[in-house]
Parts: C-alpha cells; structure tokens; sequence
C-alpha cells in the first residue's frame, strides 16, 4: 500500500500554525514584562521622591522624581507625612514617607 494523495504537505500548515502561536505568545510576554517593568520603575521613583520630599519639600521630590525618569504628578504633606504620586511612561504610583525624629515617639 502507497501513501494516499492527499497526505503530502500536511505538515507545513500545522508548522506554521505552531510558529504564528509562539511568536505571539513572545510578544505577549514582552509586553507584559514591559508593564511589569514600569509599574516597577514608578514605584521606586514614587518612593525615592517621597523620602526626598521629607527632608527637602516639594522641590526635593520633583527633582527625585526627575532623576529616575518620572515626572512629579501630586504632593501633599500632612503634619510629617508626605504623599507622592508620580508618572512614569503612564503608569502613576503613589508613596507616602513621615520624618522620624531621634528620641521622640512616632506621630500617630
């Protein structure tokens, strides 16, 4: 018995489908760790300009914010607390900071 007619070529198809479905995949992947990445970078901004703007006020903190590629979106200071939002490629991140003072007990 030979082979029948129609079974030549079968596999290209079912390789190329299998190509096209690992290539997407790749790039899905790749986006979601570029998420994943930035979401990463403003939160380390978010927190650097936090703990700048405790020491050194809203100027500290936009130019920490500055520094790590983000920009200086929110800047609050509520007694010795400071909340900062900053923006970093779309992606907003919040961080808070307070100033501890030596020898005196934390404000609540």
């Amino acid at each position: 018995m030979g082979r029948l007619r129609g079974d030549r070529g079968q596999a290209i198809p079912a390789i190329a489908l299998l190509w096209l479905v690992l290539v997407v995949s790749l790039l899905v992947m790749a986006r979601v760790a570029g998420a994943v990445g930035d979401r990463a970078r403003a939160h380390s901004a978010a927190d650097a300009a936090a703990l700048a703007g405790v020491h050194e006020g809203r100027s500290g903190a936009d130019e920490m914010a500055t520094r790590n590629g983000a920009e200086l979106v929110s800047f609050t200071v509520v007694g010795d607390e400071v909340e900062v939002t900053v923006a970093f490629d779309g992606v907003h991140a919040t961080a808070r900071a307070r100033l501890e003072r030596p020898g005196l007990p934390p404000a609540d």
